[in-house]
């Protein structure tokens, strides 16, 4: 088994404000990634289809978004910090498509 990155995924209080008031379910799979980003990394999940991660354009450029349900994503950014790669998550909300 190699070594893998550490990886700290990091909320900000807009995404802790919006995550005490959407439901339940959404927030256990958006739990879960975070569980998988932490222990397996970024690129593992990645891998996972059901997330459809894929990088945003226009005023959240430089941003990254998963998707937890039809409806509600998960907006982040990657970063590091010496040899830990951050998980920056800024918004968990309802997309309005």
């Amino acid at each position: 088994m190699g070594y893998t990155a550490c990886v700290h995924v990091d909320l900000s209080s807009t995404a802790e404000k919006q995550l005490a008031k959407i439901p339940g379910h959404i927030v256990r799979k958006f739990a879960l990634w975070v569980d998988l980003v932490s222990v397996e990394g970024l690129a593992a999940a990645r891998a996972i289809p059901g997330y459809r991660d894929h990088v945003l354009q226009g005023e959240w450029k430089g941003y990254r978004a998963i998707r937890l349900s039809a409806a509600y994503r998960a907006i982040y950014q990657e970063r590091q910090a010496g040899t830990v790669q951050l998980v920056c998550v800024e918004e968990v909300n309802k997309h309005d498509y």
